[in-house]
């Protein structure tokens, strides 16, 4: 399902996925939600997007939550909540089974699902104006483990606690101290370091790049829990490839690799 509302494009190995409903700051609708998807998947079949950054148009949030405009019709009634709790879900989870890169470019606000849609991302990048909340305790609404564990991951139980017990905003230097951002940047520089950090992302190989991906992930998992034989072949891969003939390669001629992918 497209909407307006969601935008992608591609520039050189790099695949953007942006909010663009500026006039509510960004807020998510169910039909924003579900477009997600289809960019997701769209990203994750085409071998020429190496990294993901998503982000918020308008320049002043990169999403404020959920749409309340659409409470009534979408999370009002049991079956319709039912849905759209499905449905973004199902993003969020298709957000972290990304095997490429994702980078979360965060100017502004960042509040409830827009926080919760940052934290699925791999990295993220915001400017020294950015707030960052989750207000589900002012508004009656329960966080279940799968809303929960990416931030507790992230930041750890007490910072998360906090987040959930307050529901306040915090800032950006907050974000950061607790560790819920990569890195803080003046606005005026944000978009050039996200897209530097996307391009020198693209341009490193391929089957590398996901395979650290894939590792991290597995680290975080319980001992018992672990893929091992998924990690094992993924290592695999890398020596096989060519790619890492031509590091090797491009390495003794002092030049740049160009990495296909294979």
């Amino acid at each position: 399902m497209s909407s307006d509302k969601m935008i992608s494009r591609r520039e050189n190995g790099v695949g953007w996925m942006i909010l663009n409903n500026p006039e509510r700051h960004n807020a998510i609708s169910l039909e924003m939600w579900e477009a997600a998807l289809e960019i997701m998947a769209d990203f994750a079949a085409d071998p020429s997007v190496r990294v993901m950054v998503v982000t918020g148009a308008g320049g002043k949030a990169f999403a404020s939550g959920a749409d309340i405009s659409k409470f009534q019709d979408e999370r009002q009634e049991a079956t319709a909540l039912a849905h759209y709790q499905v449905t973004t879900q199902k993003a969020y989870s298709a957000m972290q089974a990304m095997t490429i890169p994702t980078i979360a470019m965060v100017r502004g606000y960042c509040i409830g699902g827009g926080t919760a849609l940052a934290v699925c991302c791999d990295l993220r990048i915001c400017n020294d104006k950015a707030k960052f909340g989750v207000p589900a305790a002012k508004l009656g609404l329960g966080y279940g483990l799968g809303r929960a564990k990416p931030l507790v991951d992230l930041v750890g139980p007490a910072f998360a606690k906090e987040m959930f017990f307050t529901g306040r905003q915090f800032d950006a230097s907050e974000a950061e101290r607790m560790g819920l951002v990569n890195r803080v940047v003046a606005d005026a520089d944000l978009e050039a370091t996200v897209e530097a950090m996307a391009r020198t992302i693209a341009d490193n190989a391929p089957l590398t790049v996901r395979c650290s991906k894939l590792v991290v992930g597995e680290v975080m998992k319980d001992a018992g829990e672990r893929n091992v034989a998924a990690t094992e072949a993924a290592v695999a891969a890398c020596f096989a490839s060519n790619d890492y003939k031509e590091g090797q390669t491009a390495f003794m001629e002092k030049r740049k690799p160009l990495f296909t992918g294979t």
